[in-house]
């Protein structure tokens, strides 16, 4: 299983390097950053020094989208990055969430999801692609690789990663959801002719090393609050008596707003409404031990990578314990398997 952290592009942008440069030391192989222009720092400019000051770790947005960055320009930045830094990027796509509603717009359509996959993949692979009419390519990129991970919540959004995608990040750590969604991404590869199990499978979710429980789930209950924005979603299309499981759509029923500015934040006072309960569900808490236990269950599920938030007052700490006890773990068993 691979490691990622997730981290918030908040000034100084020292500190985000930093931290990208701490997991990379505790043996992390990615690092992801939200991506709202408005309410952080822009993540582009910083994974070039990120990208600088590290060896192995591969950087990328967790996520980005098609409404506010031309697919162009999103495109010939990872293939500038490749070419300073050697291929070490990703590019995690979705509709659309708090970089679109701060401004008060919408997510994207999938068909605008789909098509704007297509063409950053295709450009920022060095290849020719039809866009806006016109045939495009960049001359300048020889080499360059990147592959276009979806994040995805609802049915309709589940079928395109797995027709198109070429990982599906999945937010929340719920065993059961989870389970339930990547058999609809591995089904939907499956009916069009894809191998099913070539898609990658990220989990992303908060992860806190501790043992007092009340305080690790009031610093992770933001968690539960972002996801309930895009289940807002779900149940705005499809209802409560649907095909989506019910863990991931009862728990919102008390909803009643989200303050985009304090997005992401321990302590939203937006989030009150989401329960203990699905905040243990959602995230990874508690002693090396029990996040050990919880990602073995994941990777039995087919999950490739979890990506940590560290959205919380226990960075560093967190980082160390999973450098010293649970990565090692997780690829002691693996090798002892093998």
């Amino acid at each position: 299983m691979d490691f990622g952290a997730v981290l918030q592009t908040n000034p100084p942008a020292a500190r985000t390097v930093q931290l990208a440069k701490l997991a990379e030391a505790h043996g992390f192989n990615y690092v992801w950053t939200f991506d709202s222009h408005i309410l952080w720092q822009e993540p582009y400019v910083i994974y070039s020094q990120i990208l600088a000051e590290t060896r192995k770790v591969i950087v990328g947005p967790m996520v980005t989208n098609p409404a506010t960055r031309d697919w162009t320009v999103t495109a010939s930045t990872y293939a500038t990055l490749n070419e300073m830094y050697g291929n070490r990027t990703v590019c995690g796509i979705g509709r659309g969430d708090s970089a679109v509603r701060v401004t008060n717009g919408k997510p994207t359509t999938l068909k605008d999801l789909r098509e704007s996959i297509h063409v950053i993949r295709e450009l920022a692979n060095s290849r020719s692609v039809e866009y806006g009419g016109a045939q495009l390519q960049l001359p300048w990129s020889k080499g360059s690789e990147l592959e276009m991970w979806v994040a995805a919540y609802g049915p309709l959004a589940l079928k395109l990663t797995g027709e198109v995608g070429d990982g599906f990040i999945l937010q929340l750590a719920d065993l059961d959801i989870a389970a339930w969604m990547i058999k609809k991404v591995r089904d939907a590869a499956e009916a069009v002719g894809r191998d099913p199990m070539s898609i990658k499978f990220c989990v992303a979710a908060p992860m806190y090393i501790g043992d007092d429980w009340e305080h690790m789930r009031d610093q992770c209950r933001w968690f539960g609050g972002m996801v309930g924005n895009h289940v807002a979603d779900i149940v705005k299309k499809y209802g409560t008596d649907g095909d989506v499981p019910k863990a991931l759509t009862d728990y919102i029923e008390k909803r009643e707003g989200y303050d985009y500015n304090q997005h992401g934040q321990a302590g939203n006072t937006h989030a009150a409404f989401v329960p203990d309960e699905i905040v243990d569900r959602f995230c990874l808490m508690g002693t090396a031990e029990q996040h050990i236990e919880k990602l073995e269950k994941l990777r039995e599920l087919g999950v490739d990578q979890f990506a940590g938030y560290l959205q919380h007052d226990n960075k560093e700490e967190t980082l160390r314990v999973y450098g010293e006890t649970v990565i090692p773990a997780l690829t002691e068993t693996v090798t002892a398997k093998a």
